[in-house]
């Protein structure tokens, strides 16, 4: 897994007793489950990574089990399963199906599903009649228990994820055994996610098992972000407009009309305020609330643009000559603006509210 850079891999026939997990070095973790250590037995290799992201396990039987994940908000369900051999009893081979349909009905149609199994059949190649279910690129004859995983995988609306890459033979035999090459290893997802797989194949040459070879795809959960809602920023009155001489005259008029005509302001600060307000969002108008990220520039005056001019050079010239003086004349700089932007901007309000506090600004 290391080598090979393997995230996730599911394991049969681990012939091990019991329901545990455990670290089994190189930086990854075990979850495994069986009631024989003669027969069957099922696991879960995760990267260590990816251990604090499991939020349930479940045990099904020496046959089936399943961990479910969440990786950056995406529900990952991983099932590992291992189909009983041709020779076995029908009723042990409808059990394990069985019991494979139901952690399929226990999981969500929005999650994500990637089941890794000896399935001990052939789904064959060509994939006429079911190109729902499965690709072209099989191998061999389909027996009984291949048409099982084919209906199957229509059923659960799954895909045969190894028969819809086309590799060479080498590439799509799971199983040597012999003179014997046949595949009974797949791993199947859900049809609307087949898009998420770039690519899927046999590795050759590493000895996971005497007959067995491992069997990889390269899956690449796709995120579906939130769309951020809108979030309404407060509307504010425009009272720099009030700098403009027709602007202010306006307003003049307006509060006074507000006023009822009155020269002296009543002793009601708070209706009078308000009666203000009101006449300053009527006359000079009120922002969109929208466009947060746009600044203000309303207060400034020939020092900051001065600041902002020679910033800007300095910022070019540090671009055009990365040397340790450039970068410090450049941060002075941007440290000097701050400054005349903070001291231009008090001093700015500071007048606004001086004016409208006056009587002779209402006059």
């Amino acid at each position: 897994m290391e080598r090979r850079k393997v995230d996730i891999l599911c394991v049969q026939e681990t012939r091990w007793k019991g329901r545990k997990a455990f670290s089994i070095g190189a930086g990854f973790k075990l979850f495994y489950y069986g009631v024989d250590s003669k027969r069957n037995g099922v696991g879960v290799v995760l990267k260590e990574e990816f251990v604090r992201n499991v939020l349930e396990v479940k045990r099904v039987s020496d046959r089936v089990m399943s961990l479910k994940l969440e990786i950056e908000g995406v529900m990952l369900n991983v099932v590992s399963g291992y189909a009983p051999q041709v020779g076995c009893e029908l009723e042990e081979k409808e059990r394990f199906w069985s019991e494979l349909d139901e952690v399929m009905e226990s999981i969500p149609t929005g999650e994500r599903v990637v089941i890794g199994a000896d399935f001990n059949g052939h789904v064959g190649e060509g994939n006429t009649g079911d190109e729902e279910g499965m690709g072209k690129f099989g191998v061999k004859e389909r027996n009984l228990e291949g048409q099982m995983v084919v209906d199957f995988a229509k059923r659960m609306d799954m895909a045969v994820v190894n028969t819809y890459f086309q590799k060479r033979e080498e590439h799509r035999v799971t199983y040597k055994s012999g003179g014997r090459r046949t595949q009974v290893d797949y791993i199947l997802c859900r049809r609307g996610n087949l898009k998420e797989i770039s690519d899927c194949k046999v590795v050759v040459g590493e000895s996971v098992a005497r007959q067995h070879r491992m069997v990889v795809c390269r899956m690449t959960l796709m995120v579906c972000k939130m769309k951020r809602s809108k979030i309404e920023i407060e509307k504010k009155t425009k009272w720099w407009k009030l700098k403009k001489e027709e602007c202010c005259e306006e307003f003049r008029q307006k509060l006074r009309q507000a006023l009822g005509g009155q020269v002296v302001l009543p002793d009601d600060w708070e209706t009078t305020a308000e009666v203000i307000r009101e006449t300053g969002r009527k006359v000079l108008g009120v922002s969109s609330g929208r466009r947060k990220e746009d600044k203000e520039t309303w207060w400034w005056n020939e020092e900051v643009q001065d600041s902002i001019q020679r910033k800007r050079l300095a910022k070019k010239k540090w671009d055009m000559d990365r040397t340790e003086e450039n970068r410090q004349e450049y941060k002075e700089l941007q440290r000097r603006v701050k400054r005349e932007v903070s001291k231009a901007k008090q001093k700015a309000y500071d007048e606004l509210y001086t004016r409208l506090d006056t009587r002779e600004f209402l006059l």
